[in-house]
């Protein structure tokens, strides 16, 4: 690698840190390895492959978690600022990624790196300065203890505006399995990777840019740039701009889709409370947009003593309807508190959810903790965030607290492979209730929109089927290269033919002659590598599967029809979802397609 070009918009190289004593090492990262998984989320999965050994704890100072850009950040194209977080989940035990906007992801790149990765464990808490000198580490004894937010700000003073950085808060020092990693007030929140840097001593990793990189044709993403932002404006954006994700949680009421106590029901009573469309003439504050971002899908609210919350559908949901909750100062207020501690909201709200069932049955002794009860929920936050009291217990996840409760506590916990659902009921739209059970994350709906499906009319969304596995295939697909590239999810509808137009868009800023065909073999070949990956770390095919209160519990809907999805049902379109990825009846891809994918060098 050394002494040859590199394709527009990228280095070539990772910067691979040993944060036990600031050394640094480059990994060349060859231009068919680049063709072959993009950047963002493919790269971080080659990355593990490469990185990560087998059975690693990921707690563990040889885990290593990267940060990983794309060839897209930096230019004017929009919503191209993110980059995926990757490591092997605390909460999962398989490959997690996150992904965030922001200013971190243009000044990370710009440190002349594709990626930068962490392993190792400092001798005490300091933070990681990465730019265009190399890596080094410096105390941050200072910082440990304090919100995300409050860490950033004091390094940023002790080191300069230029410097872009992301922080944990307390509960990623005190290892709580769902803890974030936070930057300019965003999060990559799910799977814990916030726990990764704390077991490592890392409050934050501060990136400085330093250099530049050029596409290949610059007339011609200039062009594509002025394109996507004309058609950001339009239809298929719209709601993001006017009233956010919440615009959801209404219309999830009315169409019995609503997760609510635990998912012990699908419509509820307090939702109109919380709505977008009156939260936003009470409490709205202010909208604002993600770095390079047209739409500005962002959302802020006043909570108590006049503190900004962003406010999403998931964090409103997770926090509200889930824990029964309709008082919005106090679903405000659980959410920001969330923000400060550093914990995932939707994975805290479930966690917290079924503990609120354990103790209606009896299987934990904490009678303060009920559903509907604003204290409570606020109490277990904090009790969490310090692992103290209950909250050590419920630190651990909703699967691992159900381990350690015992009786039939697992039955009820809203997970799959370890990690909480978000706010879709899987019966009442059974298309996600097949991505949600063979994701390799978990329970996402980031990387699995078979939501779409259900919602689109196209499908039976109360009786799935084969066609629902057609569904769940394609909505991956298009999530892999949007996570690889990288650009925003908001942005999926204005595209009429995805996979050409995104070849195109990625032609002109490496100057590879790609065509949709061939990122459509891309999309397939990351998704497989994830697989690969968990293959690796211990997977089964009793891993792609949904908690038995779906499976044996109806749901009465709104349209008078009961909604019912059976272990038959389910197996019956899982099987479908693995004939579809050609995988054989174990979720397991042969050796033709690992050959004709070119991923045989990831089988060990």
């Amino acid at each position: 690698m050394e002494g040859t070009l590199a394709p527009g918009g990228y280095f070539g190289r990772a910067l691979v840190v040993d944060v036990a004593d600031g050394s640094a090492d480059v990994l060349p990262l060859p231009e068919d390895v680049l063709r072959a998984y993009i950047g963002g989320v493919g790269l971080g999965t080659w990355l593990m492959h490469q990185l990560a050994p087998p059975g690693v704890d990921p707690l563990a100072p040889e885990a290593p978690l990267a940060f990983v850009f794309s060839p897209l950040v930096g230019t004017p194209l929009t919503t191209s600022a993110k980059f995926a977080v990757v490591a092997k989940s605390p909460l999962t035990g398989m490959l997690n990624d996150a992904l965030a906007s922001s200013h971190f992801a243009i000044a990370g790149k710009l440190t002349g790196n594709d990626a930068i990765v962490v392993h190792g464990q400092c001798p005490r808490p300091s933070a990681l300065l990465v730019d265009s000198d190399g890596a080094r580490l410096e105390d941050a004894d200072d910082l440990w203890g304090l919100p995300a937010a409050e860490a950033e700000e004091r390094l940023r003073e002790r080191l300069g505006k230029g410097w872009r950085i992301a922080a944990i808060g307390p509960a990623g020092e005190q290892l709580v399995r769902y803890a974030t990693i936070s930057h300019d007030g965003r999060h990559a929140g799910r799977g814990g990777l916030g726990a990764v840097l704390g077991a490592k001593g890392l409050k934050a990793v501060a990136v400085r840019a330093g250099t530049k990189v050029a596409p290949a044709d610059p007339p011609a993403v200039l062009a594509a740039a002025r394109d996507l932002r004309a058609r950001s404006f339009g239809p298929a954006t719209a709601k993001y701009r006017e009233l956010g994700t919440l615009a959801n949680l209404l219309a999830f009421n009315a169409i019995g889709t609503l997760p609510t106590r635990n998912f012990q029901a699908a419509t509820f009573e307090g939702a109109p409370q919380l709505a977008a469309e009156d939260l936003a003439e009470l409490k709205g504050v202010a909208r604002n947009s993600c770095a390079s971002c047209s739409i500005g899908c962002e959302h802020i609210y006043a909570g108590a003593g006049g503190k900004k919350v962003r406010v999403e559908y998931e964090n409103v949901f997770a926090l509200g309807p889930l824990c029964g909750i309709s008082d919005p100062d106090a679903v405000l207020a659980a959410s920001g508190r969330c923000d400060e501690l550093g914990l995932d909201t939707i994975s805290a709200g479930g966690t917290i959810a079924w503990a609120m069932e354990c103790v209606e049955r009896g299987l934990i002794e904490a009678p303060w903790l009920r559903f509907g009860d604003a204290h409570a929920l606020l109490r277990a936050l904090e009790e969490i965030g310090a692992r103290e009291g209950l909250g050590d217990l419920l630190a651990e996840g909703s699967r691992r607290a159900a381990e350690l409760v015992g009786g039939d506590a697992g039955e009820f916990a809203a997970q799959v492979k370890g990690l909480e659902l978000p706010g879709y009921e899987p019966r009442t739209l059974q298309a996600m209730a097949l991505g949600l059970a063979v994701n390799t994350r978990g329970a996402d709906h980031n990387r699995s929109g078979a939501y779409e499906a259900d919602l689109s009319g196209a499908h039976d969304r109360l009786n799935g089927g084969a066609s629902h596995a057609l569904a769940a295939v394609v909505t991956e697909d298009r999530a892999a290269v949007m996570d690889s590239m990288i650009l925003c999810k908001f942005l999926r509808g204005i595209f009429e033919e995805p996979f050409p137009e995104w070849a195109q868009l990625l032609s002109s800023v490496t100057g590879w002659d790609l065509t949709g065909e061939e990122l459509a073999q891309t999309a397939r070949r990351i998704v497989l590598a994830k697989r690969l990956y968990n293959l690796r770390e211990g997977w089964s095919r009793a891993d792609d599967w949904l908690p038995e209160r779906f499976l044996s519990e109806p749901l009465e809907v709104a349209s008078g029809r009961a909604a019912a999805l059976t272990a038959e049902r389910l197996t019956t379109m899982i099987d479908s979802y693995y004939e579809a990825r050609d995988l054989d009846p174990e979720g397991v891809p042969d050796a033709a397609q690992l050959t004709d994918l070119r991923l045989d060098s990831l089988v060990t």
